[in-house]
């Protein structure tokens, strides 16, 4: 669904029905390696399906990391908003695909958001356990790569506090999809 926005970088929206079976498999290439995530499309079938299409579409590509986390509730690196700004979308919406036993350990990626049903091309790469309420779309498994986050996480942030963007410049320079 159409938010009102325009689009942070030019892309048409997904196809209204997405695939909901098999699984799929992304490839972020950032800062000299690559952070893999497979994805189960029957668990969060618009979710996959959206971010599957932004990065086929070169959405992502050449898109910033723009905010690190690095608290003692909250790790995560965000990324998926063109603009770096951290107010950047897609130009359309889609609803939660969210259950109340949903955690975010290590490895995990889910959909950032500004509220209920409200997620669009953002994202986050959870690199050390967190807490955060089941708020948040969980829709895919980092399986390779973790080092590559945990090498941008010890940088630090710019501000040199819990909450930044990131020291190390962070870009997603190219997008592989399988499946």
């Amino acid at each position: 669904m159409a938010d009102g926005e325009s689009p942070a970088k030019p892309v048409d929206p997904p196809a209204a029905q997405e695939p909901d079976t098999g699984t799929a498999t992304v490839e972020l290439t950032m800062n000299g390696g690559i952070v893999t995530v497979e994805m189960d499309r029957a668990a969060t079938p618009c979710t996959v399906g959206s971010f599957v299409h932004l990065g086929q579409a070169g959405y992502y590509t050449d898109t910033p990391c723009h905010r690190l986390t690095a608290s003692p509730t909250l790790s995560v690196l965000q990324c998926g908003d063109p603009t770096g700004t951290g107010g950047g979308g897609p130009g359309y919406v889609f609803a939660d695909e969210t259950d109340p036993g949903m955690t975010y350990p290590a490895g995990t990626v889910a959909m950032a958001n500004a509220g209920p049903d409200t997620n669009g091309s953002q994202f986050f790469l959870v690199y050390e356990d967190s807490k955060l309420p089941p708020s948040y779309t969980v829709f895919g498994q980092i399986t390779g790569g973790m080092d590559v986050l945990n090498r941008i996480a010890e940088q630090g942030t710019t501000n040199g506090g819990p909450d930044g963007a990131p020291a190390e410049p962070v870009t997603i320079s190219a997008v592989a999809v399988t499946g």
